[in-house]
């Protein structure tokens, strides 16, 4: 019988109950405890976890962030499965217990050119995040095609692909290669582009229904994207973009302290300063 360590009683304590946009849908089972009440305790940021914040490769590889979740979120088991629509509300979470809720930021004026710090409450960013309706399916003839959010996993993967690719395509210029080779290097980009694109829809579909079949099969559902028309492509696109603008947070509505000027400033959370002190 294991011992109960006596200093358990100062072990950290959840700061604040976090409510998921999703609603603890979306979650393979076993992935999340949710309470009765669905709120979510969520503890402080220990030492460790600061530190594991603060390791680049950890932070490009997403392992921080799922450490750091799983460690500040402990209902949640397994935060590659997190549905995307969840992790910036999870991470200003984390923010807010461990340092509290207020945020500077920089921003500048697109008129002036003037330089400021602003403050934003993550709490009011909590309340704008609203999550997207993915009860709303697309029709086409006698098919319906239902969606579902992609996973922290799938976005991460995504994400560092297509970075990789990005940074393949900015050295290719300064390359000490023949024409023929770069030309050559520059279509297998643009087509690696094209599978990673492709590759993140057929991950945001749940099924395809018809009146033979009810196809879930990722291999078929990545198949048929490749070999629809256009017109539906760039429909499910556009219908899979809105969805994922509706999880983001909305930008701030700014006035410069130079010239008045009204502007909005979108809000990202920049994971390599994100979790610092106020100061």
């Amino acid at each position: 019988m294991s011992q109960i360590n006596p200093l358990q009683q100062y072990f950290r304590q959840p700061a604040i109950y976090a409510r998921l946009p999703s609603g603890g849908k979306f979650y393979p089972p076993g992935t999340i405890d949710m309470p009765p009440n669905n709120e979510l305790p969520v503890y402080p940021m220990t030492a460790i976890d600061e530190i594991i914040y603060r390791t680049p490769d950890a932070l490009f590889n997403g392992q921080a962030t799922v450490n750091v979740i799983q460690s500040c979120v402990p209902n949640i088991k397994d935060a590659w499965a997190i549905p995307a629509m969840d992790v910036d509300s999870l991470l200003i979470s984390i923010r807010i217990a461990s340092y509290g809720h207020e945020l500077e930021f920089g921003t500048t004026c697109p008129k002036c050119q003037h330089e400021s710090e602003q403050g934003l409450d993550l709490r009011g960013a909590l309340d704008r995040i609203s999550p997207p309706d993915y009860n709303k399916c697309i029709r086409h003839g006698d098919m319906e095609i239902y969606f579902r959010p992609m996973t922290y996993q799938n976005l991460n993967d995504n994400n560092r692909v297509q970075f990789e690719n990005q940074k393949m395509l900015q050295q290719l210029p300064d390359a000490e290669t023949d024409d023929m080779t770069k030309m050559s290097a520059l279509g297998a980009a643009l087509k690696k582009i094209t599978e990673i694109t492709v590759n993140a829809l057929s991950q945001s579909i749940a099924a395809i229904k018809t009146p033979q079949a009810l196809v879930s099969e990722p291999e078929f559902i990545e198949e048929f994207l490749k070999q629809c028309d256009r017109k539906l492509f760039n429909q499910i696109r556009d219908h899979i973009v809105d969805l994922k603008n509706q999880a983001e947070l909305q930008p701030l509505s700014l006035a410069c302290p130079n010239c008045n000027h009204k502007y909005e400033q979108a809000i990202t959370l920049d994971m390599t300063s994100f979790f610092e002190p106020a100061s």
